[in-house]
C-alpha cells in the first residue's frame, strides 16, 4: 500500500500557461528530492484547475520529503514564487492505494498528456 496525496490547484484567471511552465521547470527539482510524482495535469472539468498526484510510503515519509523540499534554498530561490503567483487556492487529500492502483494512475494520467486545452 502507498499513501497517495492528491493536490488540486485552483489558479487565478489567465495564469494556466504560466503555471504549467513553472511546474515543468519545478518538476526536476521535485523528482530530485525523491518524491514519486505519479501524475500532473489539467483537470477535466475546469480550465483553471490542475492536479498533482504523489505517492509515499506513509505519512512520516510524506512529511519528511515535503519539509525537506519546501524548506530548501533550491525551492525557495527557485520555482516557488512563480508557482505561488498563479495560485488562488489549493487542497490536499490523502488516501491509501495499492501499488497497482498507483501504477494505474501513473499510466492513465501521466505527465505525457497535453496540459494545454
Amino acid at each position: 500500500m502507498r499513501l497517495v496525496e492528491i493536490r488540486t490547484y485552483k489558479l487565478k484567471p489567465g495564469t494556466a500557461d504560466r503555471f504549467v511552465a513553472a511546474f515543468q521547470d519545478a518538476l526536476p527539482l521535485v523528482r530530485k528530492s525523491g518524491m514519486d510524482v505519479v501524475a500532473f495535469g489539467r483537470s477535466d472539468h475546469e480550465q483553471e484547475s490542475f492536479y498533482l498526484v504523489r505517492a509515499y510510503k506513509d505519512r512520516a515519509h510524506l512529511e519528511s520529503e515535503q519539509n525537506a523540499l519546501y524548506s530548501s534554498d533550491a525551492w525557495r530561490q527557485g520555482p516557488r514564487e512563480s508557482l505561488i503567483a498563479c495560485l488562488d487556492d489549493y487542497l490536499n487529500t490523502l488516501l491509501w492505494l495499492s501499488e497497482q492502483s498507483v501504477e494505474d494512475l501513473r499510466s492513465n494520467n501521466g505527465l505525457g498528456v497535453s496540459l494545454v486545452a
